[in-house]
């Protein structure tokens, strides 16, 4: 964002923790203010803390990232009652798909697909019974505020299903301060596919193409790519209409992602919208030439979109890993310490995006995201073939990390021909 900032000719302001005190990010901005202690209630999830921090440097907007506030409503609504521009949708928008039983039942009268399941949250087990009877095991349980996968059960049989509603409504509540949950049909094998979706205030609203994210541990991301291989022509372009489609049922301005699963026949259904920039939005960035950043910046100060439909035209391929400090072996378990030594790779098509430095602290009370890596080539088996090289070449001593585990993606089969879907982790196709 600093980048785009710049590009601008803009003041860029920071804000952080304690613990993030001496982050790169810091460093970066033109000015960084302090807004409270560690703990993310206390800091980045402080409303008014970084309210009160805008206004003390004198800002006129807040771009808020792709986590923490970045798709609650109550923050946009907020900055708009405080005379901040937000830089992405309105809170209307962000409210309406932060509800996913809401978004469903958009979606659905929008004529997007959507999965098979109920139409509202289910209030207790005995209802969530009532639908799986309905719609046939296995199901999934969702978290009717939730995202990221977080709050998610599948349960694979009836006697199952009373503990998984449990602990899916526990850690719902915990994440969201919502318990309620709804429920959806499993689908087996299924890919991960999205939708850029880019809209201005005069009513112009253009797709930048998919991504594929298939490849998950716990429902996130590691690897992304676009565009998404060997999807045909017709599926394609039925997801970018169903992404219109949805976009505009609600009006949408700014940066935004339509996800769909795809499950082993081609059909589509809507998952989710993320009302945000993406962390993958890099992928989209290399293969359209364009800085989503910059565009959101000049949407939010009211310009137009400066292209059309047309002009949007994939010039390459890109793809993409997000490197944590997790443990593969254990779990994906967080594994915090101190970066004792980094190295980074660099070069033709090569690019990285990193939080982290020799000496870095990773943190216990953050995501465990070091950095990201993104190699783009004139075609996508020279775009894998850098990111696998690249791969080789990272270093990163004093915490584990899922460098191994995308090392061996990378030399995979299956990765190579695009022959992917989201249990594959889950399932152990990559275990060494």
């Amino acid at each position: 964002m600093f980048r785009a900032c710049r590009r601008l000719n803009l003041r860029a302001v920071a804000v952080h923790s304690e613990a993030d005190a001496d982050a790169l990010h810091v460093r970066d901005a033109d000015q960084a203010v302090a807004i409270g202690p560690a703990p993310a209630r206390e800091s980045y999830l402080d409303i008014e803390r970084i309210i009160e921090a805008a206004r003390r440097v004198g800002a006129d907007a807040v771009h808020p990232g792709y986590g923490f506030l970045s798709e609650n409503w109550r923050f946009a609504e907020a900055c708009r009652r405080a005379g901040l521009v937000f830089v992405g949708p309105s809170a209307d928008a962000i409210r309406t798909m932060g509800d996913k039983t809401e978004a469903r039942r958009l979606m659905a009268r929008a004529g997007v697909p959507v999965v098979p399941g109920s139409p509202e949250t289910v209030v207790d087990v005995g209802e969530a019974e009532m639908v799986a009877g309905d719609i046939g095991y296995p199901i999934i349980l969702k978290a009717a505020a939730g995202g990221g996968g977080i709050g998610m059960a599948r349960v694979t049989t009836a006697r199952e299903l009373r503990g998984a509603f449990a602990t899916a409504a526990r850690r719902a509540q915990a994440a969201f301060g919502r318990g309620d949950l709804y429920v959806e049909r499993f689908l087996e094998r299924p890919r991960h596919v999205e939708v850029q979706v880019f809209g201005d205030a005069a009513g112009t609203l253009l797709h930048l193409g998919e991504r594929e994210c298939s490849l998950q541990r716990r429902h996130q991301k590691l690897v992304e790519e676009s565009p998404a291989p060997h999807l045909p022509p017709a599926t394609r372009q039925g997801l970018v209409a169903a992404a219109l489609a949805g976009a505009r049922a609600i009006g949408y301005v700014n940066a935004g992602t339509f996800e769909f699963l795809l499950d082993e026949g081609g059909a589509f259904y809507f998952l989710e919208m993320n009302t945000r920039l993406q962390v993958e939005h890099a992928v989209t960035e290399e293969v359209t030439g364009l800085d989503l950043v910059v565009e959101q910046l000049r949407v939010a100060a009211g310009e137009r979109l400066a292209w059309r439909q047309v002009d949007v035209v994939p010039c390459r391929a890109a793809i993409e890993c997000r490197v944590y400090a997790e443990d593969p072996a254990r779990g994906f378990l967080p594994s915090p310490g101190t970066i004792e030594r980094l190295e980074l790779p660099s070069g033709e098509g090569i690019r990285v995006e990193s939080g982290v430095e020799t000496g870095s602290v990773v943190s216990v009370h953050y995501d465990p995201l070091l950095f990201k890596l993104v190699a783009a080539g004139a075609t996508r088996a020279e775009a894998v073939g850098r990111l696998a090289a690249a791969l080789e070449r990272c270093v990163v001593e004093g915490v584990h990390t899922t460098l191994p585990l995308l090392r061996r993606v990378l030399a995979s089969p299956e990765l190579h021909e695009g022959r992917v879907h989201t249990q594959m982790i889950e399932q152990g196709a990559f275990n060494a």
